[in-house]
């Protein structure tokens, strides 16, 4: 594949770009990654007699392709003196392909200042989920639409009534970064919102106009996350993913052909087995006091077992700067 350069790029002073090709080639982390990604994953699946689901074969397989000429490049020709340049593929990869992750962080971040936020004061709220619901959501990524919504209804309408507004007198305005990791490059799926810090209403010559509103209060954000913890959990166990049980909350049990029962114990660690606090109860009719509590001392499978119930996180909702 050609293409032709009309103008060569040069820089603020009038200076030609000098343009270096990537080599992923030559960093620590492709080296570790090609050596030993094999090995991970046949150790893996020997110790949990699983085969590991194909997402995460196929983020390793993209990542060792990137930025390598052999597996496909674009040949530019600058149109005025003739110099070839090659520009591998990319991998375009969501995972921990620092290449591709900066090179979107800069793209998206620049296309939201250039185009997509007003010039008005934005606030960043953060969403974090406690670790069951991490490796919920991990699994069954077509839930984190309907958490975010619920999410962004509760602020919405916070917003509105800060504003003194009914909920169709106004509206806000949003932009929400699924954060897939923590810094550690640990499974963390935590949700970075930027709300506008106010919200629109219609002016008397139909120009929309924005109502700002103050800062929230230690107080408001305190009522903010109860209402958040609640909300999710009510719609989720609604869908069947959650189950209630003697006023505790557990994750219900996947279905056991599927590939969330595949995903679920790499997401919680990659033991194999689910934490005690990921799995319903288990009951046996006409257990008695003796019996359970002999279960107990001996960590066997016995009648009734008490797990730990999801707890919400500690930070749930925070005011950016």
């Amino acid at each position: 594949m050609r293409a032709t350069a009309q103008q060569p790029q040069r820089a603020p002073d009038g200076a030609p770009v000098h343009c270096e090709r990537h080599r992923p080639e030559q960093t620590t982390l492709y080296r570790l990654v090609q050596q030993h990604a094999a090995s991970f994953i046949a150790q893996t699946e020997a110790s949990t007699g699983a085969e590991l689901p194909r997402f995460i074969k196929h983020e390793f397989d993209a990542f060792l392709e990137c930025g390598i000429l052999a597996h496909g490049f674009l040949r530019l020709r600058c149109g005025e003196c003739g110099h070839d340049k090659l520009l591998a593929f990319s991998c375009k990869r969501r995972g921990f392909c620092p290449s591709c992750g900066a090179r979107r962080m800069s793209q998206t971040a620049a296309h939201l200042v250039d185009h997509v936020i007003p010039h008005v004061p934005v606030r960043q709220w953060v969403l974090s989920l406690p670790i069951p619901l991490r490796v919920l959501l991990a699994a069954q990524p077509e839930l984190v639409t309907p958490v975010l919504q619920v999410v962004q209804r509760v602020l919405t309408r916070h917003l509105l009534d800060a504003a003194g507004l009914k909920a169709d007198e106004g509206h806000g305005g949003s932009v929400t970064l699924i954060q897939r990791f923590g810094s550690a490059a640990n499974l963390n799926i935590h949700l970075h919102g930027l709300l506008l810090d106010g919200v629109y209403r219609r002016g008397a010559d139909g120009v929309p106009q924005f109502v700002e509103v103050g800062s929230p209060t230690d107080d408001e954000v305190h009522e903010l996350l109860q209402i958040i913890i609640a909300r999710p959990m009510k719609m989720l166990t609604r869908r069947g993913v959650l189950v209630e049980d003697m006023g505790q909350t557990y994750l219900a049990e996947p279905d056991t052909d599927g590939e969330e029962a595949r995903t679920l114990p790499y997401a919680a660690g990659g033991s194999g087995h689910l934490p005690h606090c990921l799995r319903p109860p288990r009951r046996t009719e006409g257990a008695d006091a003796q019996g359970r509590d002999a279960t107990r001392d001996h960590a066997a499978p016995g009648p009734v077992r008490r797990h730990r119930r999801i707890q919400p996180a500690r930070r749930g909702a925070s005011r950016g700067t």
